[in-house]
C-alpha cells in the first residue's frame, strides 16, 4: 500500500507595487512570490509543497488539509506594535496583510498540533506569537564582529552557531556546532514564554529555538533550505517525519 505524502503549507511573499515601485519590474498589479528553493527542500525530503494564498476565509480549511507548515523569510519585518514597540526603527519594513495571514495560519495549525517550521522571520514569527520580543536592527543595536546579513552566494556559510544539547534541533542534526547561511537584520530579543533557545551565534545573537508545548514548533534564523549543509536537509527529513505522523 501507498502511503500517502505530506502535504505541506507554505507561506508567499506579496509586492504591491503601489507602495514598492520596485515591483513593477514584474506587474503594475500585486503579486505574490516564494523562492523555489523552499519547495524543493520540501519536495526532496518527502512532502508535497503548496503554496497558501492570503484568504482569511481558508485558513480553517488549510489547517485542516495541511500535514505541516513552512512559515517562510522574506524582505519585510513584523510590526513592531505586535510586540510593545511603539516606535518604529527607520529600517523597518511592513507588510500587514502577510503578517496578519501567518499569524492566523501558524496559530491555527498549533491549535491543532500540527508541525510548524519557523524560517528567518517564520522563527521571529512564533516568537512574536507567542508574546516574545525582537531586535528591530541589529546593527544598531547590537555590537559584533558578525555579519549576519550576508550577501554572497546563500548556498555557502556566513558564519558558525553553537547548537544547545538536549534539544529538538540538536536531535534532529546530530550536531553541536553548525556553518550557516545568515540574512537578517533582526533577530529574536526576549523569548517567549513556552519557548528555548536551541542555537546561538559567538556573539549571542539567538539563531533558533522551539518549543515542546507542540508536537513539532521549530524555529531557526538561517535558511535551511539552500542545504548548505547535511545538518539543513536533516530539519527538513526531521520536520517531514513529524508531518507523516500527523
Amino acid at each position: 500500500m501507498k502511503l500517502k505524502k505530506p502535504l505541506i503549507g507554505i507561506t508567499l511573499d506579496y509586492f504591491d507595487p503601489t507602495h514598492d515601485e520596485r515591483a513593477l519590474w514584474y506587474s503594475q498589479w500585486p503579486w505574490y512570490a516564494l523562492r523555489y528553493r523552499y519547495c524543493e527542500a520540501v519536495a526532496s525530503a518527502g512532502g508535497v509543497p503548496m503554496a497558501l494564498s492570503y484568504h482569511s476565509n481558508c485558513i480553517d480549511d488549510y489547517a485542516e488539509s495541511l500535514d505541516g507548515l513552512v512559515l517562510t523569510g522574506g524582505g519585510f519585518d513584523i510590526d513592531p506594535k505586535l510586540y510593545g514597540d511603539e516606535i518604529c526603527h527607520p529600517t523597518v519594513k511592513i507588510k500587514s496583510n502577510r503578517t496578519e495571514f501567518e499569524m492566523a495560519i501558524a496559530r491555527r495549525m498549533l491549535d491543532l498540533n500540527k508541525p510548524v517550521l519557523g524560517i528567518c522571520g517564520g522563527m521571529q514569527l512564533l516568537n512574536v506569537l507567542h508574546q516574545g520580543t525582537l531586535y528591530q536592527d541589529l546593527p544598531s543595536e547590537i555590537e559584533s564582529d558578525i555579519d549576519h546579513s550576508q550577501t554572497h552566494d546563500r548556498h555557502l556559510p556566513q558564519h558558525t552557531i553553537i547548537v544547545e544539547p538536549d534539544t529538538l534541533l540538536a536531535g534532529i542534526t546530530k550536531e553541536t556546532s553548525l556553518s550557516v547561511n545568515s540574512v537578517h537584520h533582526q533577530s529574536v530579543k526576549q523569548v517567549a514564554v513556552g519557548f528555548r533557545v536551541n542555537a546561538q551565534a559567538p556573539d549571542g545573537i539567538i539563531e533558533g529555538i522551539e518549543s515542546s508545548d507542540y508536537k513539532f514548533c521549530l524555529g531557526v534564523q538561517w535558511h535551511p533550505e539552500f542545504h548548505v549543509t547535511k545538518a539543513d536537509e536533516r530539519i527538513f527529513e526531521g520536520f517531514m517525519q513529524a508531518c507523516r505522523n500527523v
